[in-house]
């Protein structure tokens, strides 16, 4: 196993896990999204809680939340590795050395980025994940619990609201750079190609990452 071992700590290793990873949590998103666009519905969360109940209940989602949890320590893993190292290998820094004009604002700050995300994930994990799990949870007219609920009262707070909103500009900018880093790393580098990857990754991030937005807004102005 020695070459494996080598092969996934190399650069391009590295690289490849978090493309490929990335590529993979970019899917969670998009039927994350679909599943929480039930909010919006207007029977007080009826549907919202039973989709809930399907997710929590269901054995092949249940086996993907394994999966997703692996996805998640890879690819933060393997990133943060990558940027320690690349680190280290500019701790000589050029003389002149126009950033600016060598790439974009959000690959330049990947790092910066990823741990706005990062916080944000363990404050909505704590919010969501873990008090549906662990914490004491009303029933709804349906007998499911009633995570609605909990959400109208995450939403309706000020800070959170705006740390959510933060959080998906960060994952936007995140996204935009990652999207078209992750098809570069695979290859899938080409004069005709790379123009629709990165239109692709715009309107990608741009759409989901507005739709999770809408969320805390709506129930905070709205609700």
């Amino acid at each position: 196993m020695s070459w494996f071992t080598k092969t996934f700590s190399s650069t391009i290793g590295r690289k490849l896990v978090v493309a490929l990873t990335g590529l993979f949590l970019c899917s969670f998103l998009v039927v994350h999204l679909i599943g929480n666009l039930q909010l919006f519905s207007a029977d007080e969360g009826i549907a919202f809680n039973a989709y809930t109940y399907f997710m929590t209940h269901n054995p092949v989602i249940r086996a993907m939340e394994i999966i997703l949890l692996l996805g998640f320590v890879f690819h933060i893993y393997e990133a943060y590795a990558l940027s320690r190292r690349n680190q280290g290998a500019r701790s000589v820094k050029y003389a002149v050395n126009h950033l600016d004009q060598n790439s974009s604002w959000s690959s330049r700050n990947m790092g910066l980025l990823g741990t706005v995300i990062f916080i944000f994930l363990l404050v909505h994990l704590y919010n969501f994940y873990f008090k549906l799990k662990f914490g004491e949870i009303g029933l709804d007219a349906q007998g499911n619990k009633n995570l609605y609920a909990i959400t109208e009262e995450a939403f309706s707070q000020w800070w959170y609201v705006a740390l959510y909103v933060i959080s998906m500009v960060a994952l936007a900018f995140h996204l935009i750079h990652g999207f078209q880093s992750a098809f570069q790393t695979l290859g899938l580098n080409h004069k005709k190609y790379t123009p629709a990857i990165k239109a692709v990754g715009y309107v990608f991030s741009i759409v989901v990452c507005a739709g999770f937005a809408a969320m805390p807004l709506y129930f905070f102005f709205f609700k």
